[in-house]
């Protein structure tokens, strides 16, 4: 159905009534006033649906519909948009979306693991019908970082995106630095705290962050979502160590998306990074996100605050409702899909960059001259070393930092070192990101 008047409300149709759908609904009715005074027409919910009907949620449902099935949402004839707020990239999600958009309903979505994955089809659908699929929502919760991308940035040519992009992530590593605990006492707080879920690994081994930024670096460079050629590494390797010693370098550790145009390709890759204390991302503490944009014409481009949450992330999926009911219409990815370029990706081995290493050693001489000959051999420059302590017959840690090197001549380099008989663990490794 394509909204061809505003003399009607828009009819909205919610599927998933969690923390956001709630929020929404709850939005949706305090605000009411306001957003018809903004939009020229009332925006009113008309059907809902969830797993259970008799479950009390503090929002009051009792004048809307509800539907059992939320495909049902896809075939009422009183509803103009329908709300996926169910997630996943498969399953009921995509059903919903792709029934709605072919029976003409404009779609708004949270959903980022089903947009990484299908969301060019889905886009290309809804332009098919002539209608809108809108994702605000999706990336950063209450960051309008779609719209910034797509709209405010749209004269500009992006040369890069980065940013932190999972409160999970930012709140366990914001914690242990504060706290000197370690990563496994911090998540299981975190889960008590509901800032992390049962489950945490979408969250702590980066693939949610890799979702967001497959999505953004589409809309930033204006090529198919490629979320498999995202480079993805989680913070289960940090330690408190890590952190303590990335202080005392003048860095902080912040799980970090960074998407860029390389001559090799468009590079794409989540992990955690050393960052510098003069970077504003170093002090992006807590569940807070960050978003950062480079136009070449706009400069640098700095969206902070709320990532997840009832309310922020309700507020972005109404602004997009607003959008709709206002009449603006915009390609999902900011260009037709048609004209979206597949491009090469960019291989990680010829990334260059400089990189902190973390090694337990034992504690005798000539074990340091063995370490930096592995490192010579790779032409990699050794730019600091820590080593406190004594533990004879025992390990040791041993920090160093090495200059700009290649990916590739890292990776040699670490793996002759974990071959010695004196590194005791497995080298871990950080990229340096000055940024």
């Amino acid at each position: 159905m394509n909204i061809s008047t505003k003399t009607h409300s828009l009819r909205v149709g919610i599927a998933g009534l969690g923390t956001v759908g709630c929020g929404l609904v709850s939005l949706l009715q305090a605000h009411a006033d306001l957003l018809q005074l903004r939009c020229g027409r009332p925006i009113s919910v008309t059907a809902v649906s969830a797993r259970t009907k008799n479950k009390s949620r503090g929002v009051d449902l009792k004048n809307i519909k509800w539907h059992d099935d939320p495909i049902q949402l896809a075939q009422d004839p009183d509803i103009d948009v329908v709300c996926e707020l169910i997630g996943g990239s498969d399953g009921t999600a995509k059903e919903l979306v792709e029934a709605s958009l072919t029976a003409g309903k404009a779609v708004v979505t949270a959903n980022k693991a089903l947009l990484a994955v299908h969301g060019a089809k889905l886009a290309a659908l809804a332009e098919s019908k002539g209608v809108v699929l809108a994702f605000e929502a999706a990336v950063a919760g209450g960051i309008p970082a779609i719209k910034v991308l797509r709209e405010s940035l749209a004269s500009n040519k992006v040369t890069g995106i980065y940013g932190i992009l999972n409160g999970t992530c930012n709140y366990i590593l914001t914690t242990m630095r504060e706290s000197g605990r370690d990563f496994a006492d911090v998540l299981k707080e975190a889960q008590n705290l509901g800032y992390a879920e049962a489950d945490p690994s979408f969250d702590i081994d980066g693939v949610d962050a890799a979702h967001k930024l497959a999505i953004l670096a589409s809309l930033a460079f204006g090529t198919v979502i490629d979320f498999a050629t995202v480079a993805v590494e989680g913070i289960r390797s940090v330690s408190a160590v890590d952190i303590q010693y990335a202080h005392e370098l003048g860095y902080r550790i912040k799980l970090l998306g960074i998407a860029r145009p390389t001559a090799q390709g468009i590079e794409q890759r989540v992990a955690p990074c050393l960052v510098p204390l003069s970077s504003s991302l170093a002090h992006v503490d807590g569940v807070t996100n960050a978003v950062i944009a480079e136009g070449d014409f706009a400069g640098r481009i700095v969206l902070e605050g709320p990532g997840a949450g009832g309310g922020p992330t309700a507020s972005a999926v109404a602004a997009d409702l607003v959008d709709i009911a206002c009449g603006r219409k915009t390609p999902a990815f900011g260009i037709p899909t048609s004209r979206l370029v597949g491009s090469s990706a960019a291989q990680m081995e010829h990334k260059t960059g400089a990189y902190y290493i973390r090694l337990l050693v034992a504690d005798r001489p000539g074990v340091f001259a063995d370490i930096a000959a592995c490192l010579r051999d790779q032409k990699v420059s050794i730019e600091s070393a820590i080593q406190r302590g004594r533990a004879v017959n025992d390990a040791v840690p041993l920090i160093l930092t090495v200059h700009e090197t290649s990916e590739m001549a890292m990776e040699r380099a670490l793996a002759a070192i974990g071959a010695l008989g004196s590194v005791a663990t497995p080298p871990v490794r950080f990229r340096i990101e000055a940024l």
